[in-house]
């Protein structure tokens, strides 16, 4: 190989062509912060809107309620369910009182946690 060979394959990671790299790695970062933002917002959103339900003792035969009631129960973590979480309360209205609080605390636990990462993950 030449000299004049080697040279114009030095040349080929020119400096443009390296911000360019960056600039899709930027991108790239950028849309998946954003993605995790996103799912952390929808599973606070679930629990959020499961506790309201519990709360206004909603008819949990509608397959609307049962969903959203379901995936809160799924993304609750085992951490931060109304049977077994962080506080469980006793006596009248318990189960009111163990949703509001436990996925309430849960709701902004994913809040937290994908604003941190959001921000990690973000260039």
């Amino acid at each position: 190989m030449s000299r004049s060979t080697a040279r114009q394959a030095d040349d080929s990671d020119t400096p443009e062509r390296k911000a360019h790299g960056a600039g899709v790695v930027a991108t790239v970062r950028t849309r998946v912060a954003q993605l995790v933002w996103l799912v952390c917002v929808v599973c606070a959103l679930l629990l959020a809107v499961g506790a309201l339900l519990v709360a206004f003792d909603a008819n949990s035969q509608n397959a609307l309620v049962r969903l959203v009631l379901d995936g809160a129960d799924a993304v609750d973590l085992g951490v931060f369910s109304r049977a077994n979480g962080i506080k469980e309360f006793t006596g009248e209205d318990a189960e009111v009182k163990n949703a509001l609080l436990n996925w309430g605390l849960g709701a902004v636990a994913y809040l937290v946690v994908g604003r941190i990462l959001d921000r990690v993950i973000r260039p």
